[in-house]
């Protein structure tokens, strides 16, 4: 008897989209794939839910909603006389999909405290020319893409420009896990007023409210959610924690850690030494490697590391302070004095404790603008098309600083 072929052609119930669709069985066997079902054990947002307990959404959800929303956009610019290849079409579908497979564990809080010197995008490069390999090159056009190498310009900004399919993801889905309301945007109407003009994307003229709308939601969700104090402190204590633990197996201190964890702590990784056999102990690092040895450390009898793995297993974060201007100096080393006899720390021990850093949000930058086409076939800036005032304002990067030390 015939061995019957699986079905590939699956259907996925998604909370926000309802029901996604796998368009092809090269697709289907990318998301089966190792790599990419990683990305179920990658928290989307670090740690916001301990702000917003209902943040646990992983990048999983994430890449699967992009890739179902670049499916719209390739029918809305088709139906507008754009001409899409289905070859440009997979490719695209493949490129949205994989766009965030290099992020590591926890997303951004540990992007340069893992490994150094090299951004979750050349991972998820590597990532992908791995999986080009062992799909017999049909990742070659979805590569092109995403490296922002093909002719066809809009090609690339629908996966990377500042209107992309990976922010109208994002922002809608992060708003409703959050229950931030002021970030829910209308992906759908975005993607349907959509066009392109000499070979731009472009966002008809009827859209423009809706891109107003975007551009203040994107700045609401950053002050809101992923720069939201409590956030902040508890990815700058993760950095920390890590921090720490490195510096103690650089010293031969022996530490909890699965072994993915522990190839990364125990040898210095960077964009020079990341070879492919580091690339599959990355594919093996995620959220709960890092979160089952921070329990593990809060037992250390290295004190910095107990304490700081305490703090975020508890919940017990250090206090932090946002101000517009620089802290001064002269409050700094009082908070610094402080904490050293607190804590009973040394000198060079209390900047684990006592750190300040810089914040800035920019809504809208004039150098990649997003354009809106007239009726009359001419675009403009939105920053020039919106009669909203304060869109020019959003084009001015907000700069804020913080301090944290123990309460």
């Amino acid at each position: 008897m015939k061995k019957k072929a699986p079905n590939k052609l699956k259907i996925l119930n998604d909370p926000i989209y309802g029901f996604i669709q796998i368009p092809n069985s090269l697709i289907f066997d990318i998301i089966e794939h190792p790599y990419f079902q990683r990305l179920r054990r990658i928290a989307q947002m670090g740690f916001s839910n301990l702000v917003y307990p209902g943040a646990n959404h992983t990048r999983f959800h994430h890449a699967i909603g992009c890739m179902h929303l670049m499916q719209k956009a390739v029918r809305v610019l088709r139906f507008k006389q754009v001409e899409i290849s289905l070859e440009e079409e997979n490719a695209l579908c493949v490129a949205i999909l994989l766009h965030d497979i290099g992020h590591g564990a926890f997303s951004h809080a540990l992007e340069h405290s893992i490994v150094s010197e090299i951004s979750h995008e050349e991972i998820s490069l590597k990532f992908m020319k791995k999986l080009n390999e062992e799909f017999d090159g049909k990742l070659t056009l979805a590569i092109e893409i995403f490296e922002d190498k093909n002719p066809r310009k809009f090609l690339g900004q629908l996966i990377s420009s500042q209107l992309d399919i990976d922010r109208l993801d994002y922002l809608k889905r992060d708003s409703f896990y959050t229950g931030v309301t002021e970030g829910n945007i209308s992906s759908d109407r975005l993607i349907a007023m959509m066009n392109v003009k000499n070979d731009e994307l472009v966002i008809e003229q009827k859209g423009i409210y809706s891109v107003e709308n975007f551009l203040i939601a994107r700045r609401l969700m950053y002050w809101q959610v992923y720069l939201h104090k409590t956030g902040l402190v508890a990815e700058n204590i993760l950095v920390n924690v890590l921090k720490r633990a490195k510096e103690l197996a650089e010293k031969g201190v022996v530490l909890y850690a699965s072994s993915a964890l522990y190839y990364f702590l125990y040898k210095q990784i960077s964009k020079d030494n990341f070879t492919d056999e580091t690339l599959e102990m990355f594919a093996k690092l995620d959220d709960y490697d890092v979160f089952s040895a921070i329990k593990e450390w809060v037992n250390h009898d290295d004190k910095i590391l107990s304490l700081l793995a305490k703090m975020i297993v508890d919940r017990k974060l250090l206090r932090i302070e946002i101000q517009q201007g620089e802290f001064k100096q002269g409050y700094i080393n009082k908070k610094r004095e402080k904490a050293i006899k607190k804590l009973n720390i040394t000198e060079k021990e209390v900047g684990y404790f006592v750190f300040h850093q810089e914040i800035s949000n920019q809504a809208y930058n004039l150098k990649t603008p997003i354009y809106i086409l007239n009726k009359k076939g001419k675009l403009k800036d939105i920053a020039k098309a919106s009669d909203q005032l304060n869109l020019q304002a959003l084009t001015i990067p907000v700069v804020k600083n913080f301090i944290c030390y123990p309460k």
